[in-house]
């Protein structure tokens, strides 16, 4: 069903763009796969208001009191002697890159570097050394490069089978037939169990993508436990907004040890989501096929920033590069009071959060399948497609109305009183909560609950 149909208000960000669109569908795609699976047609429904916030989490996050700690200062928009590009430096490792690359020992000595540069150029020194950046293009650019060619080529899910068949599911293919109106009406109105309780969900992901959409899993039951690297530990602000229901643990996957007990893990892990790079976790057996080969039963989801084909398929990327790789920053871009253009940003990382309820949506596709076929399969998403998906959806000429009020809630964790707002459905009529509050990073046990 059409979201401009089905909801009031439809509109209520600003910008060229159908955001909203994107934002709805994409959770449609999570609730339509969830009803499927539950066998409750319209149980799980989603509104504006549970839409606008779950999309705009971290900013409604607040730790202790205190607002979360956004960008870094060189994360951003930088000039360069032709143009702009952006960078993105929020994790040391890739920060000390960036200022390798452009032979700088300071924010201040970058940005005077990049005007030295043209935007290309720069773009691929930082790239070439492991660093993050995009130079902002023009839609037509994008769409004329090898890399954007290659990016919106393919379905939104590309979905693969244990026995190597193949289907692919655009962002409106998950949608759900029911009776007109508006979604925020009640379901069956009956208590039931989450859909997902007992489900084992690997989760092996970082920054907001994947962590989201593992985020809506432990929401719906599953027991949920993240892995990451020691030698690279996340942001903490951004590890609060995405662990809620979930458990976190660290491990060195390069070390003999931490490898088989993550196989222990696998053999009785239902649903496995990777959002590294693609190829980066290929060295520990973890491509989709090799695991498919080693555990059939499983659900293998894999997400990245630019794409499994094409020259930027390896790259390492995030929401806002992606945005100005593909076009999002030029279409958004405008004039200051001076009369000086500016490159613009979508109102939310809506591409992250889109993506994330992609591979949510995937993850309990696949779970169906494995019930009625007997094995499982893997399906990929990126970013990069994700953008394709809304400029599918057209320009936005509505006016927009008042952002939807969103329901906070809050709760005690180690990191002190959380104000927060909740998963983007509701069961029932009733609001979806998460289980628990995050844990403390790192803290718990190589093993399932």
């Amino acid at each position: 069903m059409d979201a401009a149909v089905t909801y009031s208000p439809r509109r209520w960000w600003a910008g060229p763009l159908d955001v909203e669109g994107l934002a709805l569908h994409s959770v449609e795609a999570a609730a339509a796969a969830l009803n499927l699976y539950a066998g409750t047609p319209g149980r799980f429904r989603t509104t504006p208001a549970l839409t606008a916030a779950a999309f705009d989490s971290f900013g409604h996050l607040r730790i202790a009191g205190r607002k979360p700690q956004g960008f870094a200062p060189l994360s951003g928009f930088h000039r360069t002697g032709d143009g702009w590009i952006r960078l993105h430096a929020n994790y040391p490792h890739h920060e000390q890159r960036l200022l390798q690359a452009l032979g700088a020992t300071s924010p201040e000595q970058a940005q005077r570097r990049l005007r030295s540069m043209a935007a290309l150029e720069a773009e691929t020194a930082i790239q070439d050394l492991g660093g993050i950046a995009a130079a902002v293009r023009t839609r037509r650019e994008w769409l004329t490069s090898d890399m954007g060619q290659a990016a919106a080529s393919g379905p939104w899910v590309a979905v693969e089978f244990a026995d190597r068949t193949t289907t692919g599911l655009g962002l409106r293919d998950f949608a759900e037939e029911r009776p007109g109106g508006n979604s925020a009406g009640p379901g069956s109105g009956q208590s039931e169990a989450l859909p997902l309780g007992g489900k084992r969900v690997l989760d092996l992901t970082r920054v907001i993508a994947g962590p989201v959409a593992t985020r809506l899993l432990a929401a719906l039951g599953a027991d949920v436990l993240r892995i990451d690297p020691p030698a690279f530990p996340e942001i903490e602000d951004q590890f609060v907004d995405t662990a809620f229901g979930k458990r976190s643990a660290e491990a060195d996957l390069s070390l003999p040890d931490n490898q088989h007990r993550l196989r222990q893990l696998l053999g009785s892990a239902d649903v496995v989501v990777a959002g590294y790079r693609h190829g980066a976790l290929d060295r520990l057996g973890f491509n989709p096929r090799e695991l498919l080969a080693s555990y059939p039963g499983l659900a293998v989801v894999t997400l990245d920033s630019w794409g499994s084909a094409g020259p930027w398929s390896r790259l390492r990327g995030f929401d806002s590069i992606v945005q100005a790789a593909c076009g999002i920053a030029h279409v958004y871009g405008k004039e200051n009071h001076d009369g000086e253009w500016l490159p613009g940003a979508l109102p939310v990382q809506a591409l992250d959060h889109a993506t994330g309820y992609g591979v949510a949506a995937a993850a309990i596709h696949l779970l169906g399948r494995r019930r009625e076929a007997g094995t499982g399969g893997a399906a990929h998403l990126s970013l990069a497609r994700t953008a394709e998906e809304l400029f599918s959806l057209g320009r936005n000429t509505e006016r927009p109305s008042e952002v939807p009020v969103p329901d906070y809630r809050s709760t005690g964790s180690t990191y002190g009183e959380l104000r927060y707002v909740g998963p983007p459905l509701t069961d029932a009529g009733r609001p979806l909560d998460y289980p628990f509050p995050p844990p403390p990073y790192g803290g718990s046990p190589l093993a399932w609950a």
